[in-house]
Formats: structure tokens, C-alpha cells, sequence
């Protein structure tokens, strides 16, 4: 079993604005999920998730790294004691921002509960980069 899960996506947006969207918790909750979270090294978020069917959602974890430009944290689903990371890189290219993102860990899951949640982030990063593409495009406007 692969255990990190890797998406890139070009952005036509200059690298502060994409930076911005995923580094601000405002911005994150517009996009993203409601988020109390700050980038900086140490600070512990939390991430909660709009009530549905299955209940309220919580992630949270500990910012490692906030460095222009590289963010990454720990990502802890609640109910479980699991120790992910969350690794966002961004590179200034010729035709904007180039990002990578890498959640990493995976099979710390171990066993059949790892496939699950391997195939669940796979498909919720697939959906959170088109959230974050359509939130630059039509929200920020930036480009």
C-alpha cells in the first residue's frame, strides 16, 4: 500500500493569493472547513466540519513548518489517536503558482482501516483542490 497520497495543480494566480488560501483561517473557512488556525510552527488547530448524516467531523493536529511558501502539520481525525502529516509546497512558476501537496503517514492507520482511509483522503484532496481552484477563481479573483 502507497502511504502518502501526492496532488499538484498549476494555479494562474500569483503565489501570495494561493499562499494565503491555505495559510489563513479565514480563508480556509471560506474554502475549505471551519478552521481555527494560524501558520505558524507549534500552534495547535483545529479543523470542524459542518454537521452531516455521519456527525461533526474534527481534525487537529500541531503546525510543524510555516515557512513562505511551505506549510505542513500533523492531521489527527477525531476519534482516532493516528498521527498524519499535511505537507502544502508552493513554487513560483512561469504561468503562476505551482502547488504540490503531500499527506503523508497513511499507514500508521495499519491494515484494512489504512485502505479505507487512503481512499477516502485520496478522493477528499481530489475535492478540496477543486474547492480551493474555484475559491481562487470566483472568491479572490486574483487572476
Amino acid at each position: 500500500m502507497k502511504d502518502s497520497i501526492t496532488k499538484e495543480k498549476v494555479f494562474v494566480h500569483p503565489i501570495e493569493k494561493v499562499w494565503d488560501a491555505i495559510s489563513k483561517a479565514e480563508e480556509i473557512s471560506a474554502w475549505f472547513i471551519q478552521a481555527d488556525f494560524k501558520a505558524e510552527k507549534g500552534y495547535q488547530y483545529t479543523f470542524t466540519s459542518e454537521p452531516n448524516e455521519k456527525g461533526c467531523t474534527t481534525i487537529s493536529g500541531i503546525v510543524k513548518e510555516a515557512n513562505p511558501y511551505v506549510l505542513a502539520y500533523t492531521w489527527i481525525v477525531a476519534d482516532t489517536k493516528v498521527e498524519t502529516t499535511v505537507t502544502w509546497t508552493l513554487e513560483s512558476v512561469a504561468e503562476g503558482t505551482k502547488l504540490y501537496l503531500e499527506h503523508s503517514g497513511i499507514s500508521n492507520y495499519g491494515g484494512e482501516t489504512a485502505i479505507a482511509m487512503f481512499e477516502s483522503f485520496n478522493g477528499g484532496w481530489d475535492n478540496c483542490v477543486n474547492l480551493l481552484t474555484d475559491y481562487l477563481k470566483t472568491i479572490v479573483n486574483a487572476g
